[in-house]
């Protein structure tokens, strides 16, 4: 379904502040850079394929292939390589004091998750340099504990199994089964089929009474219990769970459209409820599912919707989840 646009089409190429060089801030940042002053917000230096992480932790030789400067992003927009601190209708105020006017800003500022899945690192060496790291206490570790049975620890799990078959994981949840949520019963047999069959344990539907005294992704041997009283020894253990969507930084006026969890409600175009210029894509949409497909399948909707917007050429178009 589509819509006429309706917003008065500017007589300039407009400004459009994407704040998050994620898998939907460079869609969208591409998607708008032949049709207006495009500046991507991005403290990073490179942008980081996430999706590949698990397996970089486990083939290091993934590392060069998963962070990818933002140099030749755009043409005629540019990268600012900083930190939005507040977000209005018509601006961003960055760490540095710089406030960048904005006819259109476009929210992606993704969420944070513990390492390896994601990393805080701002810096490509630093963040590689870490990656490895962890990678050489893995590979001189007998016994790993994933704690999370979702989809990073599952994954993780394959991950590790497929690289070092010799090495015990424990796969650890408080729920009674894997893969907890609304997914379907037989998806979660299957997995619990292709986990045991790949000699990973499974530990359901006891929480740990304490989280491991060492840093993850440290190599130190540890034993922890369950609340039913069950003991662990492993040799270095990862957080596999814990999302938080990163949205601290809206002014007062859009803080009134952040749910209890983080997320920001939308509109059917992403537009931030309250908002006709502001637009929300990513992990931090309620529209959808915290997936890097459909932020980057979000980031090119919202592009497409803010060109026509601007034009008062052709069609908007509601997402689709």
């Amino acid at each position: 379904m589509t819509q006429h646009a309706q917003v008065r089409p500017h007589l300039s190429r407009p400004t459009v502040v994407v704040v998050g060089g994620g898998y939907g801030g460079i869609h969208a940042a591409r998607g708008l850079d032949e049709v207006a002053d495009v500046v991507l917000v991005e403290p990073r230096d490179s942008f980081h394929h996430n999706v590949a992480s698990l397996r970089a932790l486990a083939q290091p030789d993934w590392l060069e292939q998963i962070f990818l400067p933002y140099d030749g992003l755009l043409q005629h927009g540019k990268v600012v390589r900083d930190r939005a601190i507040e977000v209005d209708t018509h601006s961003v105020r960055l760490a540095s004091g710089e406030r960048i006017p904005a006819d259109y800003v476009v929210l992606a500022t993704g969420s944070r998750y513990p390492f390896p899945a994601k990393t805080n690192s701002l810096e490509r060496t630093e963040a590689i340099t870490r990656m490895q790291a962890a990678h050489s206490a893995l590979a001189g570790a007998e016994r790993v504990l994933l704690v999370g049975a979702g989809p990073v620890g599952i994954e993780l799990a394959g991950e590790i199994r497929a690289a070092f078959p010799q090495t015990h994981v424990v796969l650890l949840d408080e729920a009674r089964d894997v893969l907890a949520g609304p997914f379907s019963p037989r998806l979660r047999e299957e997995l619990r089929r292709q986990l045991t069959e790949q000699g990973v344990q499974l530990v359901l539907g006891s929480p740990l009474r304490h989280l491991p005294p060492t840093e993850p992704g440290a190599r130190e041997t540890f034993t922890v219990e369950t609340s039913d009283g069950r003991e662990i020894t492993a040799d270095l253990w990862f957080r596999c769970y814990g999302v938080v969507p990163v949205t601290d930084y809206l002014g007062p006026a859009l803080a009134a459209a952040r749910r209890p969890d983080g997320r920001l409600e939308v509109t059917p175009l992403l537009q931030l409820v309250g908002t006709d210029n502001v637009f929300v894509i990513g992990d931090i949409s309620a529209a959808d599912r915290a997936m890097a497909g459909i932020a980057g399948r979000q980031g090119a909707l919202v592009a497409a919707n803010i060109t026509a917007l601007a034009t008062g050429a052709g069609e908007v178009t509601p997402w689709q989840p």
